[in-house]
């Protein structure tokens, strides 16, 4: 770990970068450690872990808890200082969960919800979740230090607000933060579900790997990218958008309509909700994406033709950001990454093919190993993140001691 800046030995700039040097060592470290990291004095040091053990930042490692008679030499982040909440919202269901500071989760609920709804619906089916959470882990809400939701559409993440969503009727620029204002006194913080996905999937599963897209094929396509080890929003919220890319398929003479309004869209041919409208139409009762999966593992053959027909035209859109962002990693997840083989071979044969051979030569196509936990351990870092930026720290730390 590299020597701290000079310029970050401002007082509050300090805490924050001292704290973020016990995030990832679960062996904790001791003051020497801390003034060998940051170049600071060991008086400045003994200032800084004194205000960060005062408000029960950091604790005495659990070996230097135990012994008594002497001065604690190792220490750790107090991970059971607070919980955040976390909500993974898709088109028809959601996920949520309660975690510690550390990120990780202690307890999650999922249930079925219907996005097209509206906000009021879905965010109290939401509210009602972390309620439940809450009371399960025996805590309360002066406990909660983040809330983070991931949602299916574009965010203006300065603001929290969805704007435009294909899907989302009746979410365009509604203030989901200021909803859960009222009864939790802490950031809430607002993305695009595949966003938090991918920055889940890269900080867990690949966390050398700087540049990497992720892919969910549910009910709809979504992507998320990760450039240089963080997420590339764009500018405005709408960066990776490919489930809505218009595509030309040889053997349509009249493009599909999508949900988002136009035709010929790549989700409207190969997302989970295109194909059960295709099985429907060929006579099969399904209902839902789940419904579709089935057929597809059990080897049927006219679900499998339209799985690998949908792959095929996955792979095309996958191809061109792959030729534009030239990612190390593509991450696949949502229900359609589970039948196997009928997807991925397809992707693969079309992006291997037709991508620049530097952009593919080290290039690995694989199924997220988080899913379908991806989304709700991405928002847990990207608040722990939050919790570790130095402002918040100052403001945790100040509020300890008044």
């Amino acid at each position: 770990m590299d020597t701290i800046s000079a310029g970050a030995l401002r007082t509050g700039v300090a805490l924050g970068d001292v704290l973020a040097l016990f995030r990832d060592v679960d062996e904790g470290l001791t003051k020497a450690d801390v003034v060998r990291l940051t170049g600071l004095s060991r008086t400045t040091v003994n200032q800084r872990l004194d205000s960060l053990l005062g408000a029960q930042l950091l604790v005495p490692a659990p070996e230097d808890a135990r012994t008594r008679g002497r001065p604690a030499s190792r220490f750790v982040v107090n991970r059971h200082r607070g919980v955040l909440l976390v909500a993974d919202i898709g088109a028809t269901g959601l996920r949520t969960a309660v975690c510690d500071l550390g990120g990780e989760v202690r307890a999650e609920r999922e249930a079925t919800s219907d996005v097209t709804a509206g906000p009021t619906a879905v965010l109290a089916l939401v509210d009602e979740l972390f309620g439940r959470l809450l009371k399960e882990t025996r805590h309360d809400e002066t406990d909660v230090l983040g809330v983070g939701l991931g949602v299916p559409g574009p965010v203006d993440f300065a603001t929290g607000r969805v704007v435009s969503p294909p899907i989302m009727t009746g979410w365009d620029r509604y203030d989901i933060p200021g909803w859960f204002a009222p009864r939790y006194d802490c950031p809430v913080l607002v993305d695009k579900d595949v966003n938090a996905m991918a920055y889940g999937e890269q900080r867990l599963r690949y966390p050398d790997t700087a540049h990497l897209l992720m892919v969910k094929i549910g009910t709809g396509v979504g992507t998320g990218l990760i450039a240089s080890g963080r997420i590339h929003r764009g500018a405005d919220g709408a960066a990776g958008d490919v489930g809505h890319i218009q595509v030309t398929v040889d053997d349509v003479t009249e493009p599909p309509v999508c949900r988002c309004g136009n035709t010929g869209c790549v989700e409207a041919y190969a997302g989970g909700w295109a194909l059960v409208r295709d099985l429907k139409e060929t006579g099969y009762e399904v209902t839902t994406v789940d419904d579709a999966v089935r057929l597809i593992r059990s080897g049927d053959a006219t679900a499998v033709r339209l799985a690998r027909r949908a792959a095929r035209i996955l792979g095309g859109a996958i191809a061109d950001a792959v030729n534009m962002f030239n990612p190390s990693v593509i991450a696949i997840g949502g229900q359609l990454a589970h039948t196997d083989e009928q997807l991925f071979a397809g992707i693969r044969e079309v992006v291997y093919g037709r991508s620049l051979p530097l952009a593919t030569r080290n290039l690995q196509i694989v199924r997220s190993e988080l899913d379908p936990h991806a989304g709700i351990l991405g928002l847990s870092q990207l608040l722990t993140d939050g919790l570790y930026a130095p402002e918040r720290v100052v403001q945790l730390v100040e509020g300890t001691a008044s």
